[in-house]
């Protein structure tokens, strides 16, 4: 007995899930240049002994697509279970769907087992079969002679490219995990590979920041701990004061640039929370490698206020060289509180004259910060955006992390994929301009005691809700697996860039009125669908629209 159904990339499949239960997905409309997935969910019962594990797969379309398993791994805390909404699929631990794996025996078997659902992932790759019109994409799965499954779905490609991803998108790049997890010596040969193969993954995928360590981010250290040192810098204590060296900043910004990054987000200059202390600085002092700034330095001593007054117009200089100056952003310290408003506008203070004309933007969640005027571009979180776009914060960014849980969006391996999603509409009804995301490839535990294997600890040892800490999975060689939340995400991001196409042919005010048409209240971040159908259609409301406008000539 085999069951199985063409669904959409918004479908979770677990192991116990039934195909035949599923919705089905008969259509899809894309653009030219457009990575547009749906997934094959099957079962198989009674699978003959010679046969079991694998399969065959095909798809005969002129459009050109790949084809990965959908992986399940244990997720041992999917929530937290005090501080959560109804909206997701699951609550307790078991097998989760997230990982997205190359075929086995070079791309051609697909795994079969027994009374298990399983699924893959297909995906366009848009090349020269991208024509516009119609095409029909059939699906086969077949087991030796026999024929399992045939099924087809009808793609409508749209006769136009979407527009360029100008989002400025960061998820936090941690090259010390990579570092750990590899087993390589930091910035070695090796390193420096697996730091442009991730970074070439994150651009795929949309993001176009990545955050630069001129010195090892202080960010999810525990206090009085360390973590793996990744300084870009070379810093030398001289008897007239500092001495740098950026040999290693320059190959940084042109391994990401070649990797498709076009931005550049200078890591934190004061510590995590409040900003009270330096980030871990190590130099070169009489001839020895020693940390000179740390926990233990005021972050408003006289001391580091020099060291910074030195190092900064070095900093501007090369940048300015390398010709990213004006791609960059710098960080005072993440997620300050109310409580810690003095010492983080003291620190502010002490830099903002050094970084005069460059962007500074920290994540925080109290307005007081902007009404004030301490910060002019402060990242608020999805759940406290509101009070920062009535207070009309220009160029408006937001972010999301572990404390994001209720009513809004994230992308816990726990929710539904819809509610990772719907962002790309929410980015538009609020014309957010960036976006940022602590865990590209966190693969620490809370506080960076010691690193952690993320296919037996999604949860960061129990740190974060799964999923919350990376959202790429490592592969043995060196490269990263992309999530379905990566890709999901990566979907949100084109389904803001259709939009913006929309708009460039209607206008705004038409278009906004697309994503809101049917709707009982206005979109909001803590107020929106929870049906995936909402976004399918919307979606093709939107390119439908876009069609017809190109071909009367709009």
């Amino acid at each position: 007995m085999f069951d199985a159904a063409i669904v959409s990339s918004l479908e979770k499949c677990f192991i116990e899930d039934l195909p035949g239960k599923k919705p089905r997905l008969e259509e899809l409309t894309a653009y030219r240049n457009e990575r547009f997935s749906f997934q094959l969910v099957y079962r198989m019962s009674g699978v003959p002994s010679q046969f079991r594990g694998f399969a065959g797969i095909s798809v005969d379309s002129d459009i050109e697509f790949t084809v990965r398993t959908v992986e399940q791994v244990p997720v041992l805390m999917p929530v937290f279970p005090s501080a959560c909404d109804d909206d997701y699929i699951k609550k307790t631990p078991g097998l989760y769907p997230d990982p997205l794996i190359p075929l086995l025996h070079k791309g051609t078997a697909v795994p079969v087992c027994e009374e298990e659902t399983r699924a893959l992932w297909i995906e366009a790759a848009p090349g020269e079969g991208m024509k516009p019109g119609a095409h029909k994409v059939t699906v086969t799965l077949t087991l030796g002679e026999e024929r399992l499954f045939e099924g087809s779905l009808n793609v409508t490609v749209i006769d136009a490219d979407l527009p360029s991803q100008e989002l400025l998108y960061t998820e936090w790049f941690h090259c010390d995990c990579l570092a750990s997890y590899y087993n390589v010596p930091v910035f070695s040969e090796k390193h420096w590979k697996i730091i442009e193969d991730y970074a070439r993954v994150a651009a795929e995928n949309g993001m176009n920041m990545i955050l630069t360590p001129v010195f090892t981010p202080p960010l999810d250290t525990h206090v009085g701990g360390e973590r793996l040192t990744v300084q870009l810098v070379d810093v030398k204590v001289t008897e007239n004061g500092y001495e740098f060296g950026f040999r290693r900043l320059k190959r940084f910004i042109r391994v990401c640039r070649r990797a498709g990054i076009t931005h550049f987000e200078i890591s934190h200059l004061f510590t995590q929370w409040g900003a009270a202390h330096a980030p871990k600085i190590i130099a070169r002092v009489n001839g020895e490698e020693k940390r000179i700034f740390g926990w233990e330095t005021d972050s408003t001593g006289p001391e580091y206020r020099a060291f910074l007054s030195a190092f900064i117009p070095e900093l501007l200089a090369v940048l300015k060289s390398e010709g990213v100056d004006k791609n960059c952003r710098f960080h005072v310290s993440d997620e300050p509180s109310a409580a810690q408003l003095p010492v983080y506008k003291e620190a502010k203070k002490g830099v903002a004259s050094l970084l005069e004309g460059y962007p500074i933007m920290d994540a925080l969640s109290s307005v007081e910060f902007y009404r004030e005027g301490i910060i002019e571009h402060p990242i608020p979180s999805c759940d406290h955006i509101e009070a920062f776009y009535e207070a009309g914060v220009p160029e408006l960014w937001t972010y999301y992390c572990c404390g994001q849980h209720t009513d809004v969006p994230n992308r816990f391996i726990a929710m539904p994929s819809c509610r990772n999603r719907i962002i790309g509409f929410l980015f538009y009804k609020y014309d957010v301009k960036g976006f940022l995301q602590w865990g590209y490839n966190f693969y620490n535990d809370q506080g960076s005691y010691d690193a952690i294997n993320p296919y037996l600890s999604a949860a960061c040892g129990y740190f974060t809700q799964a999923g919350d800490g990376f959202s790429v999975w490592p592969a043995q060689d060196g490269t990263a697996y992309e999530s379905i939340r990566i890709r999901v995400f990566a979907e949100a991001l084109d389904d803001l860039r259709a939009l913006r196409l929309c708009e460039s042919i209607y206008g705004r005010e038409y278009t906004l009125s697309l994503i809101e048409e049917g709707l009982e209240r206005p979109l909001k971040f803590a107020d929106y669908p929870k049906d995936p159908g909402y976004i399918l259609e919307t979606r093709k409301r939107i390119d439908r629209a876009v069609a017809e406008g190109l071909k009367n000539g709009k």
